[in-house]
């Protein structure tokens, strides 16, 4: 397969370009250097000829949930989303300087550093869970390291809600060595039970140093090939002296190919994981999980959005207590002020600062008087 030239970097306000990272099927990946805050920043830049409804639609996405979810720990940080000067949608986003995909071609990983990954991963997802999004491309390539050694999640480009309900059309993605069967076989298109299915193959192959259905021999890992050993789904163990048969039990069950034995959620998966580690000897992860009220007060994200996007459309709800109650405030002074200057009663509110000047003013004479009747006036 020739590979595509990358695109010449787009020039962006703010930003000095350094060098390619890396090239997509519709985009391309820049390392540029922002000017304030100084930082490097990867950017990935839409490709002019890619630029459709749908591809729009997947940026816009992207773009949407990364802005929602990226202040969890272990999913990448977005800085900017806009459109360059000859009109690319750009997202300008955390630099990550490797992949556990890289890290693992060149040897397996420690089976402590895979645990950590798992709960950490796990953890991220059971977080766009509860927003309502699924990732559907989970793989090691997508699982980044960042410049401080941690892992996070990359690469939410074919999202899709949990519960959609038409709007965008459905989208099979399909990273064979670990998609699920039931994704494979185009039954469904993501769901919770995929996602399992993916961080599981994902946490194999960083023990194996392989993905779960690949065979020594080359020239039997096929796409078909490996699509119809994953059909199969028969569980071959990892074969690691320092591999647990605990943690043997939990890739096992996450891969089942029933979705309905596999577990019920990442949360569950994750403390799986933990008691592994606990087991080993090693000190759990921190299984960092937003709160199911953030989810809820977080405006949804639309699907189904593919326009390049133009001036900005509130969703923030004016009428919240606050609004209300400085309303009800603004309202009362007016009230009092008219009444005041109708020559009504004045209200309660202005009835002391009244008795405070008339009781000054009595004062006052008093002592001048007194001043007076003294000889020193």
């Amino acid at each position: 397969m020739v590979k595509r030239v990358t695109s010449t970097p787009p020039v962006l306000a703010g930003f000095t370009y350094v060098r390619p990272l890396g090239t997509g099927g519709f985009a391309d990946v820049f390392l540029y250097e922002q000017d304030m805050p100084r930082r490097v920043v990867a950017v990935k830049v839409l490709l002019n000829d890619a630029i459709n409804p749908e591809v729009l639609r997947t940026f816009n996405t992207e773009a949407d949930i990364m802005a929602r979810l990226s202040a969890h720990p272990s999913i990448v940080t977005i800085y900017q989303a806009s459109i360059s000067s000859d009109g690319r949608p750009y997202l300008a986003m955390e630099f990550c300087p490797d992949t556990m995909s890289a890290r693992y071609k060149k040897a397996p990983l420690g089976v402590g550093e895979v645990l950590d990954t798992g709960v950490r991963m796990a953890a991220a997802l059971e977080t766009a869970h509860r927003a309502g999004v699924l990732h559907r491309d989970i793989k090691p390539s997508n699982v980044l390291v960042t410049s401080l050694g941690s892992p996070v999640l990359a690469d939410f480009g074919i999202a899709a809600a949990i519960n959609a309900e038409g709007g965008a059309p459905e989208l099979f993605a399909m990273s064979v060595p670990w998609s699920s069967p039931e994704v494979l076989a185009e039954t469904v298109s993501g769901s919770v039970a995929s996602e399992i299915w993916s961080l599981g193959a994902t946490l194999y192959t960083l023990l194996a140093g392989r993905s779960p259905f690949e065979l020594p021999d080359r020239t039997r890992n096929t796409r078909d090939q490996l699509s119809a050993r994953v059909a199969k789904a028969h569980y071959t163990p990892v074969g690691r002296a320092d591999v647990s048969e605990k943690l043997e039990g939990i890739l096992a069950r996450s891969m089942s190919k029933d979705p309905a034995k596999r577990y019920e959620s990442m949360l569950a998966f994750a403390e799986d994981l933990r008691w592994a580690q606990y087991e080993l000897g090693i000190p759990p992860t921190a299984l960092e999980v937003a709160a199911t009220e953030w989810a809820a007060a977080s405006s949804p994200v639309d699907f189904a959005d593919a326009a390049p996007r133009g001036p900005v459309i509130t969703t923030v709800n004016k009428d919240s207590r606050r609004a209300a109650r400085a309303q009800t405030v603004l309202s009362r002074l007016a009230d009092e002020a008219d009444g005041v200057t109708a020559g009504t009663r004045p209200s309660a509110g202005w009835r002391l600062p009244a008795v405070i000047v008339v009781s000054a003013v009595v004062l006052v004479g008093v002592a001048v008087l007194t001043l007076k009747l003294l000889g020193v006036f």
